[in-house]
């Protein structure tokens, strides 16, 4: 492999790939007696195992972990390699992954919640709850290259901080706005929440609110949010309001002592063409203690059941087992495209691709090889995790590996591939439905 390909595309436009990615599976603890009642080709998923077990037997990734379910019914589980290449611990189904931004969706769907419960609305200005975020500023750059600091023409609000239409960044890419992120020390270490939130708000925006569509710290802004209208720290509203009603017991901002063995370890391509463990600065975020700052758009820990769980909750237009997060057309609002014609595709090189409120929308296949359905949703993180829902074919899937950058290695498009290949005809099993 050449310095070409490791310089990669943007890691937006990569991640946007790994989301409209799919689940596998080889070993399944299946919940029908015959995987052709849910509509799949013994033939065709025969092929999926072997196809990931390649990725670790060329020594492009350390291990990789993924299920998938339709109709509510496990269909395919299982994992190839390893956590730890070091140890050679096998890549379990119990293994606890960086999930980064699949942190995003469900720090929308704790917006949602307060949305229904009419703690606020999607048209309320942010500044009406964090009164920093009032009077915003916008750089212009003109056509000669000259940046001059404009008004705001009007606030941001609530819909534009979830649709990622603020004018908001990250401070990661080249231009005068993320400079500006960069000397304000947005990510600079030990800072809270609360502090983050104060630096952002006193930069000026890429561009006008609603004007465009860019990938930025928005779900972050949303997870502070969230704190102030309901009065109660990021990291308790989800776990008292989202994780322990779903039973996503392994989920959180840090891995507790006792689970710290099960925590996959981060791998990146060395220059010898082969896997590094990656480690310090190298490895965003803090996973294995509490952390200061609560990122709610990329600082979360889970596993594949445990995403699972919320998924097919979605899937299910916001409930599972019993337990109601979300009303259904919420969730029908939320993963439908929002934005408009001339803002479509969010990533130039990658068709078809809108957004809804927390998470990217299919509104288009032309152009793509794609065989998944107009409609499907989902994200995907910075460590090549990814997780996608298809309403048309009633399918939900979880990939989960720890490599960074996303993208690098394609095994998440030969996976979607092969199990839409391995798609027939089928209906639901009429009993031991899977909806737990």
């Amino acid at each position: 492999m050449n310095s070409g390909r490791r310089a990669i595309a943007a890691l937006a436009t990569v991640l946007f790939w790994s989301l409209i990615v799919l689940v596998p599976a080889g070993s399944r603890a299946n919940t029908c007696p015959d995987p052709e009642i849910q509509g799949f080709s013994e033939r065709g998923l025969s092929r999926i195992g072997p196809a990931m077990q390649d990725y670790v037997d060329k020594g492009q990734l350390a291990g990789i972990d993924a299920l998938l379910v339709r109709n509510g019914h496990s269909v395919f589980r299982d994992s190839w390699g390893y956590r730890n290449l070091a140890s050679q611990q096998p890549m379990g189904h119990d293994s606890i992954f960086r999930i980064y931004s699949m942190s995003k969706p469900v720090t929308s769907v704790a917006v949602m919640m307060l949305v229904e419960e009419r703690r606020l609305q999607l048209s309320d200005p942010v500044g009406q709850y964090l009164p920093e975020f009032t009077g915003m500023k916008v750089l212009e750059v003109g056509d000669d290259g000259s940046a001059r600091i404009v008004d705001a023409k009007n606030p941001i609000t609530v819909k534009h901080l979830l649709m990622h239409t603020s004018g908001l960044s990250y401070g990661f890419g080249d231009d005068e706005v993320d400079r500006r992120y960069l000397e304000a020390g947005v990510w600079e270490p030990g800072l809270t929440l609360e502090q983050v939130t104060t630096r952002v708000a006193a930069l000026p925006l890429a561009h006008q609110p609603g004007a465009a569509w860019r990938y930025s710290v928005s779900t972050d802004i949303l997870g502070r949010l969230v704190e102030v209208v309901s009065g109660t720290p990021l990291d308790e509203f989800m776990d008292t309001r989202i994780f322990t009603p779903l039973g996503m017991k392994d989920t959180g901002f840090f891995v507790p002592p006792e689970k710290l063995p099960r925590l996959a370890e981060i791998y990146g391509w060395g220059p010898e063409d082969s896997l590094i463990q990656l480690s310090g600065e190298q490895v965003p975020g803090v996973f294995k203690s509490k952390p200061t700052f609560l990122s709610g758009g990329g600082g979360l820990v889970s596993t594949s059941e445990d995403y699972r769980r919320f998924a097919q909750m979605l899937a299910n237009k916001g409930s599972l087992n019993g337990v109601q997060l979300l009303d259904s057309k919420t969730v029908e609002d939320m993963t439908r495209n929002h934005l408009p014609n001339h803002l479509i595709p969010i990533f130039s090189d990658v068709p078809g691709g809108g957004f809804g409120l927390g998470f990217y929308v299919v509104v288009d296949k032309k152009g793509t090889n794609d065989l998944g359905s107009v409609g499907n949703y989902g994200w995907g993180g910075h460590a090549s995790t990814v997780f996608w829902i298809d309403p048309v074919e009633h399918l939900v899937g979880v990939l989960l590996t720890q490599f960074i950058p996303s993208g690098f290695h394609r095994y998440n498009d030969d996976f979607r591939t092969l199990v839409y290949q391995a798609l027939i005809d089928g209906k639901p099993c009429s009993s031991n439905s899977d909806h737990q």
